[in-house]
């Protein structure tokens, strides 16, 4: 079995996402597994360099995972031709100069998402990786969790016929790190860190909309900071300036109407924290990160409405569970696999810069609507 390496530069793992999604649980996975499988049966092996401003913190973790390469210098980093592959999973305040830098140097580009802080930003990016001739790619996890894929075969097999609606619910409840410590970092509520729900989660559920049900065509949306006040890592209070929950309706080419709510202040009852009902003439189907159940019209139970009586059907029971019929690894993994398979042998990757900018269009949209009061129309992006 013929076995090549392909360089990485790794920046931002020593936050929470790049380390245990990006490096652990994607590179170093595919490390562990031989490398990923081209087309010919040969297998490219991943070797990342790390890269992060706080030098103790970046070598600990090099240290603990065996990683002898890793550095605080992002220009020495991109200067190395033996590493042509940049990742990017930074705070979104500081992605675009990386990844400007990282395009000028020659690398292929694959980065966590908002690609930049604005749609000019965005837009920019996808050009200049355009103009150089770089491949790019764009992290689009959700659309490679179990739950998705199984809903993505009964929409390609017209399992709902005419799709109606789609109604989401996201999210859980983020302790304010007064006596119990916060689940996400300060900066999410900082608006001039580049926090906020609706920046951090449309550019999610723009990707999972347009790939699944349609392009986004208009939005009307209400955010709320409904707790103003937090507690950070160190104990310190600070102001929430950010938005941490948002309330939109997103309407769909074809005619598809989504409705979406997305929340760091709720308490879940729901069997995942993310839940999407689809809604259509011959079926219907609910699915999570990772189960998806569904009910045909054939088998749609006939409610009456009657409040004087106790309800005695037991609806949750009446769906069928869709089965996996395939293994399904770590969505992340997976689209690393892509990516890289993308990078050595032009393999398919729709998943692009250009795609990037959609998600931040619809944040920007999202964030115009609430501020305006009025429904805001999305112009078409490449």
């Amino acid at each position: 079995m013929t076995q090549r390496s392909l360089g990485v530069v790794m920046n931002g793992v020593t936050g929470r996402m790049g380390l245990r999604q990006h490096l652990t649980r994607s590179v170093l996975a595919i490390r562990d597994q031989g490398g990923v499988e081209l087309s010919d049966g040969s297998r490219i092996m991943l070797e990342p360099l790390l890269v992060g401003r706080n030098k103790t913190r970046v070598a600990e973790i090099a240290a603990a995972y065996g990683l002898s390469r890793w550095t605080t210098d992002l220009d020495g980093a991109l200067a190395d031709d033996t590493y042509p592959i940049y990742f990017d999973a930074q705070l979104t305040s500081v992605r675009e100069e990386s990844l400007t830098k990282a395009i000028a140097a020659g690398r292929h580009i694959y980065t966590e998402k908002p690609t930049s802080d604005s749609l000019e930003g965005a837009l920019r990016l996808a050009h200049l990786a355009q103009d150089a001739g770089v491949k790019n790619g764009v992290v689009h996890d959700k659309l490679y969790l179990p739950g998705l894929l199984k809903l993505r075969r009964l929409v390609e097999s017209d399992f709902f016929g005419r799709i109606l609606s789609v109604r989401g619910e996201f999210g859980y409840w983020v302790f304010d790190g007064r006596g119990q410590a916060a689940q996400r970092p300060s900066w999410n509520y900082r608006s001039k860190d580049g926090g906020g729900i609706v920046s951090d989660m449309f550019c999610h559920w723009n990707y999972v909309l347009e790939n699944l049900f349609g392009r986004v065509e208009a939005v009307t949306a209400k955010t709320a900071t409904h707790i103003p006040e937090r507690w950070d890592e160190n104990g310190e209070r600070y102001d929430a300036t950010a938005d941490d929950a948002a309330y939109a309706i997103f309407e769909l080419a074809g005619g598809v109407v989504a409705q979406l709510n997305s929340s760091w202040c709720v308490r879940v009852h729901r069997d995942e924290l993310v839940e999407f009902q689809v809604d259509g003439t011959l079926g219907s189907a609910v699915a999570g990160l990772h189960r998806c159940v569904a009910q045909s019209h054939a088998h749609t139970p006939r409610p009456v409405w009657n409040p004087d009586l106790v309800e005695t059907q037991r609806y949750r029971d009446q769906w069928q569970e869709v089965p996996a019929n395939a293994v399904m690894d770590n969505g992340f993994k997976a689209q690393w696999e892509q990516f890289v398979r993308h990078v050595v042998e032009d393999a398919p990757n729709p998943y692009d810069l250009f795609a990037g900018a959609r998600g931040v269009q619809l944040a920007e949209a999202g964030l115009e609507s609430s501020a305006s009061g009025c429904r805001v129309e999305l112009k078409q992006l490449v």
